[in-house]
């Protein structure tokens, strides 16, 4: 009986500003182009059978997935030193065997919604054009929540969520872009359930 080839796999680490959070990049897409899965506990990782595993580790509080990586968000108590081989091998495994990441199919782009004003539409244009690929960067995503009365509020998920550079982020970043940007209408961005 002849026994399937595994997928090669090449799985690197990547710090980022939050220091509790470790990126593990793979060498393929593992999600669409700009859609990303944030899975803040066990629980709401139902959908990615790769996140109900590394939950398993004790250690392991938040896992995002986005394009071509996987971020781990670990307790304080431990060390990178003391886990990050464990982790990075158990994604490896996983990915080599081709099991599924995440199972959740899209009948639209989620970044896409008819109903959204004029305004809300470049606001989500400029967050997907300047902004996602500087965060995915660092191992995180910025996603558009609401806008009203000249305040945008985005989500922070993956490392970005309890990082202590978010609020710099946020501000210095993409307050300043989307303001100079859109002077009319954008006056201020609020982080969304921080």
């Amino acid at each position: 009986m002849l026994q399937a080839q595994k997928r090669p796999v090449h799985l690197y680490m990547e710090a980022n500003p939050n220091p509790n959070s470790l990126k593990f990049v793979a060498n393929f897409m593992l999600a669409e182009d700009g859609i990303s899965f944030d899975f803040p506990d066990q629980e709401s990782a139902k959908n990615s059978p790769l996140a109900q595993e590394l939950f398993n580790f004790a250690s392991v509080e938040r896992v995002f997935i986005a394009a071509n990586f996987v971020t781990v968000t670990k307790s304080e108590e431990v060390s990178w030193q003391e886990i990050q081989d464990v982790i990075r091998n158990h994604i490896k495994s996983y990915l080599e065997d081709g099991k599924e990441v995440v199972n959740a199919d899209f009948d639209k782009d989620p970044l896409f919604d008819e109903s959204d004003s004029e305004t809300v539409k470049k606001i989500k244009g400029i967050l997907d054009e300047y902004i996602r690929p500087a965060v995915e960067q660092d191992g995180g995503a910025i996603v558009f929540h609401s806008f009203q009365d000249g305040i945008v509020k985005v989500l922070l998920q993956g490392a970005c969520s309890g990082c202590p550079s978010s609020t710099v982020t946020l501000k210095a970043g993409i307050e300043n872009l989307l303001t100079r940007m859109l002077p009319d209408e954008v006056k201020g961005v609020e982080a969304e359930g921080v």
